[in-house]
Order: C-alpha cells, then sequence, then structure tokens
C-alpha cells in the first residue's frame, strides 16, 4: 500500500522521533516533515499530483483540517470543466464527493478530535499497528465523514461561543496566574484552568449574546427525546428555528470536539446533513451541567439540535469563532452548510 504522511513538527507531540517511527513501521512510505504553512502547502501539491492510497495526518486535527483545505484548493483548480461539455454522470459526482486519498489521523494535536473518533491508541501503537496490518496484505477500514463548509473553509466541526473562546483562554492561561503552576497549564487540564480562571469571571460581567437561526438549505429535521432523528414541524426552508440567547452555536459532522467531549452526539445520525446544536443557559448553569454535556446526554434543558444541510446564524453581537479547532476571528453572521464533499477516515479500532 502506498502511504504519505506529513508530520507537523509544530503540533503538541509532533517531533522528528515521529517522522522515524514512520520510516520504520512503514518502509518506502512518502514522509514529510513540516515546520511552516508553506511546507504543508508544497507537500499538498506534492500529494494532489500523485495521491497515495492512505495519508497520515500526524499532528491532529489542525493538521488534517488544513491539508483537506489545501488539496481541496489544488483539486477545484484543476477540474473546472470547460464550456459546452457535457454534464457529469453520477459515478463522476459520487467520485467528486470523495476526498481522495482516504486520511489516517494521529493523535499528536492537543485535541484530537477526529483520532479518537475514529479509535486511534497512542501514536507508536497506532504505527505499529498499521504497519503490522500493511505488512501482512490485510485489508483496512474506513469510515465516510461528511464535512462542514462555512466561511469558504471545510472542517469536521465549527462553532461560535464558549469553543471559540477556550481555544485563546487556552493559549493565553499559560502565563500570569492561574489555579495550576504553569508547567500544568497543557492539554485538558490547561483548558479547564483557562475555563475556569478567565472564561467564566468574563461571561459573569457581561450581558448575553442572542442569536437568530434561519433554516437556508432542506426541510430541518430534529433529534427526539430517545435520540432519533425526527421531522421538525415549523423546520421548512426559510423558516427560522431558533431565537433567543447563545452561548455555543457549533455545528459538527464527528461526535467530538476533543478530549472525549461529545459535543456533536448526532453527528452522522443522518447521512448529507451537519448536526448544528445551540446552548443557551449561562456559563455559571454549564459548569453545574458539565458532566452531562461532557458525555452528550439528550435531552438537556437549554440545548437544541437540530439535522441540517445549510443555515444562516445572525448574532446581537460579533462573537469568537472557530474552525477545526482553529480560532479565526470574531463573526456577527456565519452561515453553515453540508460541503459538497466526504472524506474515508482509517478505522483505526479495528487494526487491533
Amino acid at each position: 500500500m502506498d502511504i504519505a504522511a506529513l508530520v507537523n513538527v509544530r503540533a503538541r507531540r509532533g517531533s522528528e522521533a515521529v517522522a522515524q517511527t514512520l520510516h520504520h513501521e512503514l518502509p518506502g512510505a512518502r514522509v514529510c516533515v513540516s515546520r511552516s504553512l508553506e511546507d504543508a502547502a508544497e507537500f499538498a501539491r506534492e500529494i494532489a499530483e500523485d495521491p497515495p492510497e492512505l495519508l497520515l495526518s500526524a499532528g491532529g486535527d489542525g493538521t488534517a483540517i488544513a491539508l483537506l483545505n489545501a488539496m481541496r484548493a489544488l483539486r477545484s483548480r484543476e477540474s473546472s470543466r470547460p464550456a459546452g461539455s457535457a454534464p457529469p454522470s453520477a459515478d463522476e459526482i459520487a467520485d467528486a464527493r470523495r476526498f481522495a486519498p482516504a486520511l489516517g489521523v494521529l493523535p499528536l494535536g492537543t485535541g484530537n478530535g477526529w483520532a479518537h473518533v475514529t479509535g486511534a491508541h497512542a501514536w507508536r501503537r497506532s504505527l505499529r499497528e498499521l504497519g503490522s496490518a500493511r505488512r501482512s496484505g490485510r485489508p483496512l477500514k474506513f469510515r465516510r465523514f461528511d464535512l462542514v463548509e462555512t466561511c469558504g473553509m471545510l472542517g469536521h466541526f465549527a462553532g461560535t461561543g464558549w469553543d471559540a473562546e477556550l481555544i485563546d483562554d487556552f493559549h493565553a492561561q499559560k502565563e500570569g496566574l492561574g489555579v495550576l503552576p504553569a508547567s500544568m497549564r497543557k492539554g485538558l487540564a490547561g483548558y479547564l484552568n483557562g475555563l475556569v480562571t478567565r472564561m467564566v469571571p468574563r461571561h459573569l460581567m457581561r450581558p448575553r449574546v442572542e442569536v437568530e437561526i434561519e433554516n437556508l438549505g432542506e426541510d430541518a429535521m430534529t433529534i427526539d427525546a430517545m435520540g432519533r432523528p425526527a421531522k421538525l414541524r415549523g423546520g421548512e426552508h426559510g423558516k427560522i428555528l431558533y431565537r433567543g440567547p447563545t452561548s455555543v452555536c457549533a455545528a459538527g459532522t464527528s461526535e467530538e470536539w476533543g478530549f472525549g467531549f461529545r459535543a456533536f452526539p448526532f453527528a452522522g445520525a443522518v447521512r448529507g446533513r451537519i448536526c448544528l446544536r445551540n446552548y443557551g443557559k449561562p456559563a455559571a448553569t454549564a459548569l453545574l451541567a458539565s458532566r452531562r454535556l461532557w458525555r452528550g446526554e439528550h435531552p438537556l434543558e437549554g440545548m437544541s439540535t437540530w439535522m441540517v444541510t445549510r443555515v444562516r446564524a445572525t448574532f446581537s453581537r460579533p462573537v469568537p469563532f472557530q474552525i477545526g479547532g482553529d480560532r479565526i476571528g470574531h463573526r456577527d453572521v456565519v452561515e453553515y452548510g453540508v460541503a459538497p464533499l466526504e472524506v474515508d477516515l482509517l478505522d483505526w479500532s479495528t487494526l487491533s
């Protein structure tokens, strides 16, 4: 099997040791050690010209999303159809929807949502198991995911509110006062430190944000009390799905946000749709319900869930916004839609 891998040494656990292990466990694999966006872009161009059967992202969710967007941009330029050509066939449309090559995400970032959802173990063990499967000729198994498209970018989740603020607070809390010593403010502990010392106090002092969510796509669905997709009365195209307070308004096609936090427990319940969720309770209430929020329990007071193809969220003031865990500024209007592209992810759990 032809395998290529991008090792992001700027990721939390990325290093030259990862590249060396890749060469050892997967002889002949094309390995790129990336130290900059330029390195990653050049690697994407090489892969687009000669795609492998499996592309490994050794750097977490952010690295995988960057690869997806870079290669999508290259493919879009190359696949434009000349004027007057015949319309694409059903097979061509299906092929165009599937991102190629298949992707394997190693848990080398901070949250590692995609890696956890697909059953990845620690990176050394995952590579050892993949090498064993490759040598034995065992066929690999994959899981297909839809993608969220917003602001011209792809991701497996995107959102406004607390989830985006937490990213900034995580980086800010590494210095200065905190409930933890500086040496311990990493990973999940760092996010919780930022939550307690920065985000919650800030929200206790600020007025609530309001949001209006309008359905721009096919008739929306909801999730009933038993966790089943159901038709939503009043959820037709052009209808207002929600108007009221918001703390988090986010969309995802993968169950996890990271660290085992099941932010989108119904992602994938309806193929060709994204899971949109709005949590309208204040910070103090969220802290009391944090265990239930983390586990993705449903139903939950203050949480609304829809399965949609496209929506527009309009906020009462600009709010922080993130795509795939990367903060990209503030927005007062955001459109979420299901992307015209699917991706096959290696199911690491089947390699054990």
